[in-house]
């Protein structure tokens, strides 16, 4: 029997209308998605959230509603599990305490595994720069919303 991958996500909007962005270096690739990772035996949805935050921003965050998940089959393009992927909008009056990179993949040389966030206008994400099939469908039903809408 297959196993199963639990991934849940969080869309930060700041008060800019950017979105963060996470660009990681790990397993010989790099990818760009939005925060989080993965579900920890005997974790719920939203406690995991709020830890992938802490971990990786420095911050705590409130989650605001549900966007959007996975309801397709994927492939894990790091093992042999299906990735069942959680998306949330979320907010944080917190400043971020983690490293920022001022372009797509400013990581440190020769560092692996590594992870810089970056600030992202939302009207000008393009989805193909989000490398997971997940990130885009959860991307493409919030911009569906009429929160995804960028600000006039």
């Amino acid at each position: 029997m297959g196993k199963f991958n639990v991934r849940v996500y969080g869309i930060l909007i700041n008060g800019d209308n950017n979105v963060l962005i996470s660009d990681e270096r790990e397993y010989g690739m790099e990818f760009s998605k939005f925060p989080g990772g993965g579900l920890e035996y005997g974790e719920g949805l939203g406690d995991g959230l709020k830890r992938e935050f802490k971990e990786e921003c420095g911050i705590d965050i409130d989650i605001l509603r549900h966007i959007h998940t996975t309801d397709v089959f994927v492939k894990s393009a790091f093992n042999d599990s299906q990735v069942i992927g959680v998306y949330y909008l979320v907010k944080s009056t917190q400043h971020l305490d983690c490293r920022m990179g001022s372009r797509r993949f400013d990581f440190e040389d020769g560092k692996e595994p590594d992870q810089v966030f970056r600030w992202v206008p939302v009207s000008n994400l393009d989805i193909q720069d989000l490398t997971f099939e997940i990130d885009r469908m959860a991307w493409r039903v919030f911009v569906a919303s009429s929160e995804g809408r960028p600000r006039m």
